[in-house]
This record gives C-alpha cells, sequence and structure tokens, in this order.
C-alpha cells in the first residue's frame, strides 16, 4: 500500500509528517506536484513532476492510485474519484473523507463556489493549527496500522 499526496497544495509541516513515517514504517510516499519540490533522500520517498495545466496532477494521482492506498489531498473532487476506486483520502487538516461523506462534502464544496462566483466572499481557510496536524497524525497513523 502506498501513500500519494497532491503536492501542490500540501502544507510543509504535513509533508513532514509523511517524511518521518514513511522512514519509520518504511511505506512508500509520492509526492505529485507540477512544480518542483525536493524531497528527503530515501529509497520510501519519490516526487513525480507532472506537466502544468488544470488537474494533471490529481488525474494522476486517479490513474496510479490501487486499492486501500491513501491519498493526502484537500481537494475534495480528487478525494471523491480516488474513493470510487477503492483508495481512501485524508485532508492535511486531518479530516478522513469516507464513501459516507465525500458526496455531500463535495455538494457543500460545489454551493460555497456558485457563491463565489456570483460575488459572495466566503473567507479563506484557518491556518493549519496544531490540532489539525494532530488529528492528521492520528488518522495517518490508524491507516498505516490496518496497512501493515
Amino acid at each position: 500500500m502506498k501513500i500519494w499526496v497532491d503536492g501542490d497544495a500540501c502544507p510543509v509541516a504535513i509533508k513532514d509528517i509523511l517524511y518521518r513515517a514513511a522512514e519509520r514504517k518504511q511505506v512508500l510516499v509520492t509526492i505529485v506536484a507540477n512544480q518542483y519540490m525536493q524531497t528527503p533522500p530515501s529509497k520510501f520517498i519519490s516526487f513525480l513532476q507532472v506537466s502544468s495545466g488544470f488537474d494533471v496532477a490529481d488525474n494522476e494521482i486517479v490513474k496510479r492510485v490501487d486499492p486501500g492506498d491513501l491519498v493526502i489531498t484537500s481537494d475534495i473532487p480528487l478525494a471523491s474519484e480516488v474513493i470510487d476506486n477503492g483508495a481512501l483520502a485524508l485532508s492535511p487538516r486531518g479530516e478522513l473523507f469516507t464513501e459516507a461523506n465525500v458526496k455531500s462534502r463535495l455538494n457543500i464544496r460545489d454551493f460555497m463556489e456558485t457563491m463565489r462566483s456570483s460575488g459572495i466572499h466566503t473567507g479563506g481557510p484557518a491556518p493549519l493549527s496544531q490540532g489539525d496536524k494532530q488529528m492528521f497524525a492520528n488518522h495517518l497513523d490508524k491507516w498505516l496500522q490496518k496497512a501493515k
């Protein structure tokens, strides 16, 4: 089982947690992004650079993900696609996307996008908190326990 990371929007603190987990648990972590990102030298950590363009990294993850893999993303449409393919999705804020909640999260996302496109200012996300990082690490540890 592998971990795929939507690297363009993933906070550095979350990547650091993933890098440490890759070494500790000897699980493969692949960062997928359209901009070069330096990763620590490790046989468990790799970087896949894709061409620029709308959803190119997302499409590459969907193409490569296997059932049971874990995808780290805050992109709800990507989360929905990988869940449809039998993988799991976890946001950098520690929200675990499941078959039970991803469709409703997708509907909320689409509604908020409609509001923004009509000129309503909806604000942005709060900064990543220590609680977010802890929740992410807890879900990651649970997945790692099941994966081994």
